[in-house]
């Protein structure tokens, strides 16, 4: 049995959620069958947290960077950053990163007239996304331009020497609405907004999309440009608490914050942020680094935020049931091997189903010790059943300390 503590958040990013008229008003963390997680909670403390301050955005990279221990109203200076971190995307200091995201957009022939179908352009796939990402940087690169392929619907564009005055909108947040009013819009974003409408008219005979509308699936026909910043300068986690720290997700921004405080990213074959992802090989890729000297692991699950984003009731329901048998399962068994562990739960925001996007409401967590079981928590974990234990988390940043400090 190996001896020092180990330390593991396993965050189910957007599972949180609001009663659901379809599944009998329950969430779908109540709906859910999840017999790891409900026993775990009668052994572990449960609680609200607040990882969205006042003011702020409430999107997974400020959520993930509050749950990483980082407040993000001194660290945060964007999202795209992170991500272009995680890229491999060498970045001075007066570079801009953006998210360039694939979208499909309705096909009115004025662009402002276009509404915003989907924002992942029916998760495209990773391979016919560098097709369509190398046109892209062919047409619209320049000396200040240059656009990155990443994964699935998910790019970077980094622009030298640019501006984050734009008021630029996250396209998840806008499903189903006219983009006229969510345009880029400020200082910096004639040549933004000139890409974008440009970029209809380039992608949307493309003969990827042509084979995609022939398989019945939405096209990527047009870019579409937001969360723009600088890179951040974070503390790194090693020297902040001591612990030899692993990252471990399929989404670039979650890479990319652990990269910029120090941490081991670890890639997972079949990782994908979805439904569809490798759940069982990220819990064992999470063991193995436990096993082989890391102190810390931050899991990052992704698929019931993207369920989130789609008003997918039934997916988002399997996402939080895969979590629990091929996730927490497997975890559960894995850290028995240790002396001690220390094991958190906690989605990062809600994603509200009949939203569709994020919101800055206050989320569950649980913390449960192997060597320091609680005889009384409550006999499930979700919302209500954290919410009636009265503690809560007023500052997101301060949870890891009470985490990682916890007698």
């Amino acid at each position: 049995m190996t001896g020092s503590m180990k330390y593991l958040i396993l965050l189910g990013d957007g599972m949180a959620d609001n009663p659901v008229p379809e599944l009998g008003g329950l969430t779908p963390l109540q709906a859910a069958r999840k017999p790891n997680l409900n026993r775990l909670a009668s052994l572990s403390t449960l609680g609200m947290v607040r990882t969205i301050p006042p003011g702020m955005s409430p999107g997974s990279d400020v959520a993930n960077l509050a749950v990483m221990g980082y407040d993000p109203k001194r660290y945060y200076s964007g999202r795209s950053p992170l991500e272009a971190v995680s890229m491999g995307i060498q970045m001075s200091d007066t570079d801009v990163a953006l998210r360039c995201n694939l979208v499909t957009l309705s096909d009115e022939p004025d662009f402002a007239s276009k509404t915003m179908l989907d924002y992942s352009a029916g998760e495209i796939t990773t391979e016919e996304a560098r097709e369509i990402i190398a046109l892209v940087d062919r047409t619209f690169r320049t000396d200040q331009f240059r656009f990155y392929a990443g994964i699935s619907y998910r790019h970077c564009l980094i622009q030298k020497n640019g501006q984050t005055g734009s008021r630029l909108t996250p396209p998840h947040d806008i499903i189903l609405r006219p983009i006229a009013e969510y345009l880029p819009a400020g200082e910096g974003s004639q040549e933004l907004l000139e890409m974008m409408e440009a970029s209809y008219s380039l992608l949307k005979d493309h003969p990827v999309n042509l084979a995609r509308r022939e398989r019945g699936q939405n096209p990527a026909n047009a870019i579409w440009l937001w969360g723009a910043g600088k890179r951040p300068a974070l503390p790194a986690f090693y020297d902040l608490h001591g612990l030899r720290a692993s990252v471990i997700s399929a989404v670039d921004l979650i890479k990319g914050i652990g990269l910029c405080a120090g941490m081991r990213s670890i890639d997972v074959p079949g990782a994908t942020g979805t439904l569809h992802t490798n759940f069982a090989g990220k819990a064992q890729a999470a063991l193995r680094e436990l096993e082989t000297g890391q102190d810390f692991v931050y899991l990052h699950i992704e698929a019931p935020d993207e369920c989130g984003h789609h008003a997918d009731i039934n997916g988002k329901v399997l996402a939080i049931e895969r979590i629990d048998e091929q996730v927490l399962g497997i975890l559960l068994e894995g850290l028995e091997r240790f002396a001690d562990y220390r094991l958190m739960i906690l989605p990062d925001h809600p994603t509200p189903l009949a939203l569709r996007t994020h919101t800055a409401d206050p989320v569950p967590f649980l913390i449960y010790q192997k060597t320091r079981p609680r005889s009384s928590g409550p006999n499930a974990y979700d919302e209500a059943a954290a919410r009636s234990t009265g503690l809560t988390v007023e500052n997101g940043a301060d949870l890891m300390n009470y985490f990682l400090a916890r007698e």
